[in-house]
C-alpha cells in the first residue's frame, strides 16, 4: 500500500513528529517520514515557508497535495483515514466529544506548562526563575489532575486506547524523561502507571523506546545566553604576565599553615548553636504519635531563644478550588522552600471541601524571624507568615492540632496536608 503522505520534519527526538507515526502504527497505515530533516534549517527554507508559513514542526503533506500543520491536527487526520469507524476516535458523539476534550487538555494545559518548565532549563529559551517556578507548580497541578482522573481508569475514555491517549503520552514524554525522577513518580502513581501501559504498546515501541528518568536534567544556557558570555569573555582584557614572584619563606616542618575558616553559607549558621536541634525533633516527630508523644517532646526540649513560631495562611483561599488541587499547590510551595529544609519543620494543611477550602499551618524556623532562605521563595508572597507565641493557651492548641492533622482548634475539617521536614 502507497503511503498517505509525509509527515515532515525531524523523526528523532521529537515527541510531537511521534504523534501521528504511533497513530499509523495502531492502524497499519504507511505513513512516510523524512530522517534526513534538519531543525532549524530545512523548516526555514524559502520553499517550506511558502507551504507551511509559520515554519511549524512536523507538517503533513498527502499524496493528493493536501498540507497541514500542528502535530495533533495530522495524527487525528491520519487516525480518520481507517475510515469513519476508525477504533482511535471513539463510538459515539459523547466519546468523540471526551476525546477532543483531553486532546485540549494535553496542548494547551499541560504541554505548556511542561514546556514552561524544562525548556529554559534545557537550554531551548531564557532561564528566568520565577517564571521556570510557576510552570513547574503548574505542571504539578495538572499531573494531580490526571492523577485523580485515571484513579480508576486504564485509559481515558472508555476500554480502550483512543488518539486522547496516544497524544497525552507523547506529551508526557518529556517530562518523564528528563525531569520526574522515580520520588517525583511515586507521587504521581496513576499517570506513571498509565504512561508506563502506553509505552509498552507495541505501536509506541515501533517508533520511540523510552527510558525514564533517572536524574533530573542540569539547567544549560541558551543560545543566546551563551553568545552574550562568548562577547562578554571577548572583550575582557587578557591578563598581564604576572611579575617575577618573590622567593616563598621556608616553613618550618612542624608549622602548620592554619587554614582559611568555611564561609558560612547562611546567616542562620553564624547563630549561637541552640539547645534544641531541629533534626532531632524531626526524627522524633517521624517515629512517634503526634499527640501526646511528640508534643511533649517538643515543648520539653524546645529552645526559645534559638526558635521561633509561625501562623502560615494562603492569601487567595477564594481562588482554590478542588482539594486535591489544593494540595498540590502546597507541594509546589514546599519544592520552592528547598533552601529552608535545614532551618524550618512546619504543616500545611488542606482544609475544608471542594470550591470552599483553605491552607492553613504552622512553621518552626531557625531564628526569630523570617529567613532567607524561607522569603526567597518565588510564591513566598502569596502566603501571610503571622508571629506566633506558643507560651498562648490557645495558639499551642494549633500548633499542636496542626501537627498532629486533626484536633478542635483547627479553623475547619482536614481533609490532607503536607509535612516539611
Amino acid at each position: 500500500m502507497a503511503p498517505i503522505g509525509t509527515i515532515i520534519g525531524p523523526t528523532t527526538n521529537n515527541t510531537r513528529n511521534y504523534k501521528a507515526r504511533i497513530v499509523a502504527q495502531f492502524l497499519g497505515i504507511d505513513l512516510a517520514t523524512t530522517p534526513d530533516f534538519v531543525m532549524n534549517v530545512d523548516n526555514k527554507k524559502e520553499e517550506y515557508l511558502a507551504k507551511y508559513p509559520a515554519g511549524k514542526v512536523p507538517v503533513f503533506e498527502g499524496a493528493d497535495g493536501f498540507h497541514l500543520t500542528d502535530s495533533s491536527a495530522i495524527a487525528y487526520y491520519v487516525a480518520s483515514q481507517a475510515g469513519s469507524n476508525s477504533p482511535l476516535l471513539g463510538q459515539t458523539a459523547e466519546e468523540t466529544a471526551e476525546i477532543l476534550q483531553y486532546m485540549f487538555f494535553a496542548e494547551a494545559d499541560l504541554m505548556p506548562a511542561i514546556a514552561g518548565t524544562l525548556y529554559s532549563i534545557q537550554g531551548f529559551i531564557h532561564y528566568i526563575k520565577p517564571a521556570q517556578q510557576y510552570s513547574e507548580e503548574q505542571c504539578f497541578r495538572f499531573l494531580g489532575v490526571l492523577d485523580a482522573i485515571l484513579l480508576s481508569k486504564t485509559f481515558l475514555v472508555g476500554e480502550r486506547i483512543t488518539i486522547a491517549d496516544i497524544i497525552l503520552a507523547c506529551d508526557l514524554m518529556t517530562v518523564y524523561t528528563a525531569y520526574l525522577t522515580s520520588e517525583d513518580r511515586k507521587k504521581y502513581r496513576n499517570v506513571t502507571r498509565y504512561f508506563k501501559t502506553m509505552i509498552n504498546q507495541p505501536a509506541f515501541k515501533a517508533v520511540i523506546e523510552v527510558t525514564l528518568c533517572v536524574e533530573r536534567v542540569k539547567p544549560q544556557p541558551s543560545a543566546k545566553d551563551a553568545k552574550k558570555a562568548e562577547k562578554k569573555a571577548e572583550k575582557k582584557p587578557a591578563e598581564q604576565p604576572k611579575k617575577a614572584e618573590k622567593k616563598a619563606k621556608e616553613v618550618d616542618e612542624d608549622e602548620e599553615m592554619e587554614a582559611p575558616a568555611p564561609k558560612p553559607k547562611s546567616k542562620l549558621d553564624l547563630l549561637p548553636p541552640p539547645k534544641m536541634v531541629l533534626d532531632d525533633w524531626k526524627r522524633f516527630y517521624s517515629n512517634n504519635a503526634t499527640k501526646p508523644d511528640a508534643m511533649n517532646w517538643l515543648w520539653e526540649h524546645y529552645d526559645d531563644e534559638g526558635y521561633s513560631f509561625w501562623k502560615v495562611e494562603y492569601k487567595y483561599n477564594d481562588e482554590l478550588a478542588k482539594l486535591f488541587m489544593t494540595n498540590n499547590l502546597i507541594g509546589g510551595h514546599f519544592n520552592r522552600l528547598e533552601r529552608a529544609r535545614k532551618y524550618a519543620f512546619g504543616n500545611l494543611l488542606t482544609l475544608g471541601k471542594d470550591d470552599d477550602n483553605m491552607i492553613w499551618g504552622y512553621f518552626m524556623v531557625r531564628g526569630k524571624t523570617i529567613p532567607e532562605e524561607v522569603a526567597d521563595a518565588a510564591d513566598f508572597e502569596s502566603f501571610a507568615w503571622t508571629a506566633a507565641d506558643h507560651n498562648d493557651p490557645k495558639t499551642r492548641a494549633e500548633i499542636e492540632d496542626c501537627f498532629a492533622w486533626e484536633g478542635p482548634s483547627l479553623p475547619r475539617e482536614c481533609y490532607d496536608g503536607k509535612t516539611f521536614k
